[in-house]
């Protein structure tokens, strides 16, 4: 089975996901991701209970999933879809990047923990654990956002008790740690595609903006270059354009805003879901933004005239999670 040169997958409590056309809104394939194949449930594996995040491989063979507590994940050019399910974090998975040869996939967990997959072994290959002993907080530090540097060896991590941790994964080590406003959790980061600006997203609505240097060194400096009051309720996503041309905040407010990432200027207010927006994902044009929300459906957004043009119903419970790769 070959699949479409759009993907376009989201991800519901009803413990389906689904896969739709751009273009028409029809949902093509839909599969069951709590279901076990017969050999892991002979080895005492509970099923998932939700997803919280969809990644799509840089190849578009793979699509992953971050359930609670496993790592399922689906071969898109078969019509037997699942592969493996990846068994180490305890918590909910909240967080999933590949390297961009598609080699190599990392997760952070509730569980407090990273963990580096190499996609042909059968176990992680390395771990690293969250900082937890900030601002006289000792709990558990749950990870809500992972994103790898364009260089690909830095991997940045957002936690519940506020901290942003740098990771060097040549040196196999913590490098610096960032914490922009006290024990207000992270809940989303994005880094721009040149490797020049970070953007964390917290609970109290506010971005904070790095900059950081092209090649191998990240910060310029400690202090970050912006903080921007983007909503009055948490953000649950940021996420900067490939195009280099917006920043997009989806909040449980029920809106996603663009904002200009030369002068982080207010562009437009998309309205339309009626409940929390989780996820959203850019087209590779930066033309169109997809939206995943708690009311039970995703949106297809032009990023011209800031409406949706097309919106896809089919899931029973909250969409939480959305992935698009079409390049």
């Amino acid at each position: 089975m070959c699949h479409p040169s759009v993907i376009l997958a989201t991800a519901s409590y009803d413990r389906t996901i689904r896969f739709w056309e751009a273009q028409t809104g029809r949902c093509y394939r839909t599969i069951l991701y709590a279901a076990l194949p017969k050999n892991e449930l002979a080895e005492g594996r509970g099923k998932p209970r939700h997803v919280n995040r969809l990644e799509i491989s840089p190849d578009k063979r793979y699509l992953a999933a971050a359930c609670n507590p496993y790592i399922r994940l689906f071969d898109l050019n078969f019509s037997n879809l699942h592969v493996r399910t990846f068994a180490s974090h305890t918590s909910n998975v909240m967080a999933l990047e590949f390297q961009r040869d598609g080699r190599v996939m990392y997760s952070g967990s509730e569980d407090g923990t990273v963990k580096t997959w190499d996609m042909r072994a059968p176990n992680f290959v390395r771990e690293y654990e969250a900082n937890c002993c900030i601002n006289d907080y000792e709990n558990d530090c749950a990870v809500n956002s992972i994103v790898l540097h364009p260089n690909q060896n830095e991997l940045i991590t957002g936690d519940q008790n506020g901290a942003i941790s740098v990771w060097d994964l040549r040196a196999d080590s913590w490098r610096l740690e960032l914490i922009p406003e006290g024990a207000i959790p992270v809940r989303s980061l994005s880094v721009m595609s040149d490797g020049t600006m970070l953007v964390a997203a917290n609970d109290r609505g506010t971005c904070y903006v790095w900059s950081m240097l092209r090649g191998n060194q990240m910060m310029t400096e400690f202090e970050p270059l912006h903080k921007l009051q983007a909503h009055d309720e948490p953000i649950l996503k940021c996420l900067l354009a490939p195009e280099k041309k917006y920043l997009a905040t989806a909040s449980s407010d029920k809106t996603v805003k663009i904002w200009n990432v030369d002068n982080f200027k207010l562009e437009k207010v998309l309205t339309g879901h009626q409940r929390w927006v989780w996820d959203c994902a850019f087209s590779a044009d930066a033309e169109f933004l997809v939206t995943a929300s708690s009311d039970m459906t995703a949106r297809l957004w032009s990023m011209k005239t800031g409406k949706d043009v097309r919106v896809f119903q089919g899931h029973h419970k909250a969409t939480v999670c959305c992935a698009l790769r079409d390049f």
